[in-house]
C-alpha cells in the first residue's frame, strides 16, 4: 500500500497561500493541504470551504497539537515567522516558512539551532530558487561565458500603495527590504556564490523606520561589486530583474522571481546576443516537491537554514548601513 500524502497545516489564511500552498498541493501527489487555522476562525472556515481544506482549527496552537498534521506552512507576517516556526519545531513539525525566515539574524540563528537539535527540516520559501531558471542563471555565470564577473545587480520593485498593509507595519517587521529586497539580496548571494559586505545603503521611508524604497551597495572579497534596489512604492513602479556583468559579456534576466508568469534571459558576448526561455512548472510546485522530499526522506534543499541565517545577516547590515534598526520579532 502506498504511503499517504504529507499532511500540511497552514498557520493563517494569507493572501499568498492559494498560489504558494493550495494549488501546489493539488499538483504534488504526495502532499495534501489538510488543515488551516487563523486568528479569526470564521476566516479560516471560509478559506477551508473555498479551497477544500478538510480540517479547521480555532487556534494556531490547536493546529500544532494535531497529531494527524505532518508538517506546517507558515505564511504569517514577518515578525511572527520565527515565533511560530519555533513553536512548530517544539511540536515536532517540519516547517515550510515564508521569506524572510525571521525578523532578524539573531532570531534566524535561534530557529536554526532549534531545528538542528530537534532533527527537523525547516525550509525558507525562496520559491524562485527551485525553478530551472535559477539553475540556468547560475550555470551561465559559473561557466565563465561572461568572463571574470565584475558586477552583480538586482531590482525588486513593485507597486504597493496600500499604506495600511501589514508590509508597512514596523511592529510586524515590515519594510521593503523584508518583503521584496530579501529576494534581491538572495539572488545576488546565489549568483556570486559568496557572502558580500554591505558598503552603503540608502532608504526612503513611508513612516519612521519603515522603508518603502532601499538601495544597497555590496562588495565581495575578490573585488566584485554589486547593488540591490527594492521598493514597495517608488518612481520605479515595477522592475524585477537581475544583471551580471563580466569582462567578456553580460547576462540580464527579466522576472527571475516568478518565471512561470513571464521571463526573459538575455546573454550578450563578443559572439553575439541570444535570448533563452527556461520551461518549467510553477516555482511553488518545485518548492513543495523539494519540501516534501526533505521532510519525508531527508533530501537536501536549496534554501537550508545556513543560507537563511546568512541572508538575514545581510538584511540586518543593510538596515544598519541605511541608519535604521534591524527588525524585531512580534508578540505572538
Amino acid at each position: 500500500m502506498s504511503e499517504r500524502p504529507l499532511r500540511i497545516g497552514t498557520l493563517g489564511a494569507a493572501r499568498i497561500a492559494p498560489a504558494a500552498i493550495v494549488k501546489p498541493a493539488r499538483d504534488v501527489d504526495d502532499a495534501e493541504l489538510f488543515a488551516v487555522a487563523a486568528r479569526d476562525p470564521a476566516k479560516a472556515a471560509k478559506f477551508a470551504r473555498k479551497h477544500g481544506v478538510p480540517r479547521v482549527h480555532d487556534t494556531y496552537d490547536a493546529l500544532l497539537a494535531d497529531d494527524e498534521i505532518d508538517a506546517v506552512y507558515n505564511p504569517l507576517p514577518n515578525g511572527l515567522h520565527g515565533v511560530w516556526t519555533l513553536r512548530a519545531i517544539a511540536a515536532g513539525k517540519p516547517v515550510l516558512c515564508e521569506k524572510p525566515l525571521t525578523a532578524n539574524a539573531a532570531e534566524a540563528e535561534q530557529v536554526a539551532a532549534a531545528a538542528e537539535e530537534a532533527g527537523l527540516v525547516v525550509m525558507e520559501a525562496f520559491h524562485y530558487r527551485y525553478h530551472p531558471l535559477a539553475a540556468r542563471m547560475k550555470e551561465i555565470v559559473d561557466s565563465g561565458e561572461l568572463g571574470s564577473v565584475r558586477r552583480l545587480e538586482s531590482w525588486m520593485c513593485i507597486p504597493l500603495p496600500l499604506f495600511k498593509d501589514i508590509r508597512y507595519r514596523l511592529d510586524l517587521a515590515g519594510g521593503a527590504v523584508m518583503d521584496v529586497g530579501c529576494y534581491g539580496i538572495h539572488q545576488l548571494r546565489v549568483l556570486a556564490g559568496a557572502e558580500p559586505t554591505v558598503t552603503a545603503a540608502r532608504a526612503r521611508l513611508r513612516s519612521p523606520q519603515v522603508d518603502r524604497w532601499m538601495q544597497a551597495d555590496f562588495e565581495w572579497a575578490d573585488g566584485r561589486t554589486g547593488q540591490m534596489t527594492c521598493a514597495l512604492w517608488s518612481a520605479s513602479l515595477l522592475k524585477v530583474a537581475v544583471r551580471v556583468t563580466g569582462a567578456e559579456g553580460e547576462m540580464r534576466v527579466l522576472n527571475p522571481a516568478r518565471p512561470q508568469s513571464f521571463h526573459r534571459l538575455t546573454v550578450r558576448t563578443k559572439a553575439g546576443k541570444r535570448r533563452e526561455r527556461v520551461k518549467g512548472d510553477a516555482t511553488y510546485t518545485y518548492q513543495l516537491r523539494a519540501f516534501v522530499a526533505a521532510a519525508r526522506d531527508g533530501a537536501p534543499v536549496l534554501t537550508p537554514l545556513s543560507d537563511s541565517v546568512a541572508n538575514m545577516r545581510v538584511i540586518d547590515d543593510v538596515y544598519r548601513k541605511a541608519g535604521l534598526e534591524p527588525r524585531s520579532p512580534s508578540a505572538a
